[in-house]
């Protein structure tokens, strides 16, 4: 008769498993220093307007096209 169990198999094969379920939890990541720690520097607040360069280009009254042409040409050299 064939043995299935044989002793020194399960004992070997118990072991490996066990070590298999003890994990311990990964540490966490470092983000950079203590945030509650007073003495650490810090870059300043700086405050920008979302509309830094806002321009507005609602419809104006049409001017002559000569005037147009002229304000956008290259100037002459002397």
């Amino acid at each position: 008769m064939l043995k299935l169990f044989r002793p020194h198999v399960v004992a070997g094969t118990s072991i490996l498993l066990l070590s298999a379920c003890s994990w311990t939890p990964p540490s966490p990541p470092f983000a950079g220093p203590d945030p509650a720690d007073l003495n650490v520097p810090v870059d300043p607040v700086t405050d920008v307007s979302v509309r830094g360069a806002y321009q507005s280009f609602r419809p104006v009254a049409p001017r002559s096209w000569r005037e147009q042409n002229e304000r956008v040409a290259p100037q002459p050299r002397p």
